[in-house]
């Protein structure tokens, strides 16, 4: 599951975001073949590389945590079926 553009747009138009990198990173976040802890850790370490600010980083964040919280609900209803 990935998220779909227009989902990636609302973290990217935050303020104080920067923009390409919250489209980027989210852009490249695939539930099937990443983990939310993975995914934390590279957001902690592109911080520290690109010296994102905080607000760049509260919204990529909030983007994984949507994402695979989404994955977890779609997980479920498909067991139920």
């Amino acid at each position: 599951m990935r998220l779909e553009l227009d989902q990636i747009k609302k973290y990217a138009c935050r303020t104080g975001v920067r923009k390409v990198a919250v489209e980027n990173f989210l852009s490249t976040i695939d539930t099937e073949s990443d983990t939310r802890i993975g995914c934390m850790m590279n957001c902690h370490m592109d911080e520290a590389l690109y010296n994102w600010n905080r607000a760049t980083v509260m919204a990529i964040e909030a983007g994984i945590r949507d994402l695979f919280s989404a994955d977890a609900r779609s997980r479920k209803q498909l067991a139920r079926r």
